[in-house]
């Protein structure tokens, strides 16, 4: 027992303490050493996400918020310059074209001293009810004075279209479908008109094209159409107007964000063995806002960047925060 603490014990501590101290030098000195095998050690390498160019169907359908809103009433003017002479109609009162609303006489001197006298019956022109309708017998009125206001039975749903948006309808439809919020199924409305506001153009709120068809505030584009007269609705209800831009089906498609530009032509771009990019021109046929139709510059199967080299990421358009910037406006289909 003597000799194992004098001799073997202290071999022991001095075999433990020399393996700890090469661990420590090589640790030290040769991590350096340590193969690619080994899984601490990483491996990966950064890749530019790739697109294949594929067949599918295009949808191109834009849906936009919108509102209901009266037509503008119609104005009823004065026919002939003269002094009432008899009324005919009160203002609430139910009309149509034909209706006759009062009489004007003119007396003019002739040349020989006579009085030439002329009378006209104005009538309504237009189906409603008479919103407005001021006139009193005795008042004189002169030509083209608007003399009364007829409001039509009839509705529009209007919204406002943003550029991007625009580039997508230029096949120019005639109809589409409009969603009540809290109305009725969803129905057609027909007579669809894109209009924009003419630079230096004065304000016409005389027309009902313009006065109360919902124009933009912002004097930009709007979209409107007729509401069906069997459809009940009422002015100022929420809508969701869905204006179909075409079907597009078995074409060559690609992801937006894999193409810079959005309408007619553009540009992809591929990958070369370097790492560095190239790109193609390609023309630009319909999109659904995740995907856009390739109708030349680049052939099926083809790989192509996923995201346009250097380009802006695009917000998350579910997000509330970011429901209001550019990208999102045009993104509701």
């Amino acid at each position: 027992m003597g000799i194992a603490r004098k001799w073997i014990f202290p071999i022991f501590r001095i075999i433990i303490f020399l393996a700890i101290a090469t661990a420590l030098v090589k640790m030290a000195f040769f991590s350096g050493a340590i193969t690619a095998t080994d899984p601490t050690v990483p491996t990966a390498q950064i890749e530019e996400p790739l697109a294949t160019v594929e067949t599918g169907t295009i949808t191109n359908d834009v849906t936009l918020p919108a509102t209901v809103s009266a037509d503008a009433a119609a104005p009823v003017k004065a026919t002939l310059a003269g002094e009432v002479k008899k009324v005919l109609v009160t203002s609430g009162q139910a009309v149509v074209a034909a209706t006759p609303m009062l009489t004007i006489r003119s007396e003019v001197p002739a040349a020989d001293g006579t009085a030439v006298i002329k009378t006209v019956t104005v009538t309504a022109g237009a189906v409603g009810i008479l919103s407005s309708f001021p006139v009193i017998v005795a008042q004189v009125v002169a030509v083209g004075e608007v003399i009364g206001q007829v409001a039509p039975p009839t509705f529009t749903v209007s919204g406002s279209l943003s550029p991007e948006q625009q580039y997508r309808l230029l096949n120019r439809p005639t109809e589409a479908t409009v969603a009540i919020t809290g109305g009725p199924a969803p129905f057609t409305c027909t007579g669809l008109t894109i209009s924009s506001a003419l630079a230096g153009a004065a304000a016409d709120t005389t027309s009902p094209a313009a006065a109360g068809a919902g124009a933009s505030p912002s004097g930009g584009t709007t979209i409107r159409c007729a509401v069906p007269a069997a459809v009940t609705v009422f002015s100022g209800l929420a809508a969701k107007l869905t204006i179909s831009g075409g079907v597009a089906k078995d074409v060559l498609m690609v992801p937006t964000t894999a193409v810079e530009g959005s309408a007619q032509t553009g540009m992809v771009y591929t990958q070369k063995a370097d790492g560095s990019s190239e790109k193609h021109p390609v023309t630009i046929g319909l999109t659904d806002g995740t995907n856009v139709e390739i109708t030349g510059g680049i052939a099926k199967g083809a790989q192509i960047l996923q995201f346009v080299p250097g380009a802006t990421a695009k917000p998350d358009c579910a997000d509330p925060r970011f429901a209001g910037s550019p990208q999102c406006r045009g993104a509701g289909g």
